[in-house]
């Protein structure tokens, strides 16, 4: 009788997992505009004569606000003193800002050389609503993260994750696949409409969920009140965990060598394996479908039968191999890619299968919401300045490649060819050699070096795990 009386909405395995489904299907949407433009890199840069640097600046503007505004740190805070509710609907009403403004970058009529500080308008005006946007998306992560763990903890907790980062990585495939034939048989400003529009359904089933939130803290008042309240000061004994800096490195490593890979992957296709542009984002469109497999597959085997660690490790080095082959300016052949972008598929559901569950095992539950905004805060480090710097690589690797490419988009526009012609026009000159190909195997040094790093840090967290006895290696399913 007594343990009728204490069972809860969560005790319903259909109630968790149709939360489950509204926050996981929020996620995809956004991850699906975290990737719109990513497929689009040559022809933006056929289009609007972006260099490599430009397209760095954009596609890093994931930390800019994050970072230097700490807007991550203060989403985590926010997350723990004013609750999921306020967090998740806050987060889906500022991606639809950022969304709009990214919108208006490329609808809006903007003359070549005008700039804003220093910096092509249209640049600016994307990078500035993508980052907005980002603020958005990571606080809504964050939030999706604390969401599972009060939901699932205890129960199956590692699946649930994998599952919904599986379906987030398949908004990443309905960008890089779908973002291209909608800007082919429209604009490029119409992809961007697309995923804006759809943030609008995201923000739908975060209020429903919220619905379902509010019933089940109903049933764990008691509870609630019977757990010491946050308080500032917990975000010094986060920070001063080796554990967590070791998970939180392995983070910014890890991811810094996979959604870069999406944001420079099309021009890798293109340049070095002979792609054709209008399709150079399907061959990296196929990562996720074994993501959706394989990481709630993983999941299931870190509640089932622990290795959480050990898992980590085997991910890194996967990556490794990966990039190395992505590296070898010898392999250019298609099925290689292919391979590669398997392999990577692979190892993209490995590291966070076992990662994301592993957090509540180091660090108390109250205290969640702020650990997850730090290791974000600090994986957006990684992810705001390893597209800067591949992008400088890859200008500063080919010399003269930019220039000459801005001549000839100059001349055909003087000879009235039209916007939508002009990238066809430019990969014709590249491919009979009047435009040179980009080099990307300097550029791709830098994913090389990170993914050998993220190896180290993951024995380290293997090691201290063996020290502190987190329990890394061990199930979560408690029994």
């Amino acid at each position: 009788m007594t343990d009728a009386i204490k069972k809860t909405l969560r005790d319903s395995a259909g109630a968790r997992w149709f939360v489950l489904i509204l926050v996981s299907v929020s996620m995809l949407i956004a991850y699906t505009f975290m990737e719109v433009l990513s497929p689009l890199q040559t022809l933006i840069q056929s289009t609007y004569g972006w260099s490599g640097t430009d397209w760095g600046l954009v596609t890093g503007a994931q930390g800019y606000l994050n970072v230097f505004a700490f807007m991550l740190i203060f989403s985590g805070i926010i997350l723990d003193k004013m609750g999921i509710k306020f967090t998740a609907i806050g987060s889906g009403i500022v991606m639809i800002l950022g969304a709009i403004i990214k919108y208006y970058a490329f609808a809006g009529n903007f003359e070549m050389g005008t700039t804003i500080i220093g910096i092509d308008s249209r640049v600016f005006i994307s990078a500035a609503g993508f980052a907005i946007f980002c603020v958005g998306a990571e606080g809504a992560g964050i939030t999706v993260s604390r969401i599972i763990v009060k939901w699932f903890k205890g129960k199956e907790m590692a699946l649930a994750m994998g599952t919904e980062m599986a379906l987030a990585r398949l908004g990443s495939f309905l960008a890089l696949f779908g973002s291209p034939r909608i800007a082919k048989a429209f604009d490029i400003p119409t992809s961007v409409l697309v995923g804006t529009i759809a943030l609008s359904i995201a923000l739908i089933l975060f209020i429903v969920y919220c619905v379902m939130d509010t019933k089940l803290d109903k049933q764990v008042e008691d509870e609630a009140e019977a757990e010491e309240p946050f308080k500032i000061s917990d975000i010094g004994v986060i920070i001063s965990n080796k554990g967590f800096w070791y998970i939180a490195i392995l983070c910014l490593l890890f991811y810094s060598a996979v959604f870069p890979f999406y944001k420079f992957s099309s021009g890798l296709m293109v340049n070095k394996f002979g792609i054709d542009p209008a399709t150079a984002g399907d061959i990296p469109s196929i990562l996720p479908f074994g993501t959706i497999i394989l990481t709630p597959l993983f999941g299931y085997i870190y509640d089932k039968y622990g290795k959480g660690a050990s898992i980590m490790i085997l991910g890194a080095v996967l990556l490794v191999i990966v990039h190395t082959i992505f590296y070898i300016p010898s392999l250019t052949a298609t099925w290689i890619a292919i391979f590669a972008v398997v392999l990577l598929g692979i190892a993209f559901s490995l590291v966070p299968s076992a990662m994301w569950p592993s957090v509540p095992k180091i660090i108390p539950e109250k205290q969640l919401g702020s650990a997850y905004a730090l290791i974000f805060y600090v994986q957006n480090i990684g992810l705001m300045l390893v597209p800067i710097l591949l992008g400088v690589v890859l200008d500063k690797t080919n010399p003269g490649v930019n220039e000459i490419t801005e001549k000839a988009i100059a001349n055909f526009r003087a000879e009235g060819v039209p916007a939508g012609d002009i990238s066809a026009k430019i990969q014709t000159l590249r491919e009979t050699g009047e435009i040179p190909m980009f080099n990307y195997s300097s550029t791709w040094m830098v994913f090389v070096g990170l993914t050998i790093l993220a190896c180290v840090f993951a024995f380290l967290l293997k090691a201290e795990d063996r020290k502190k006895g987190y329990g890394l290696e061990l199930p979560n399913i408690q029994n």
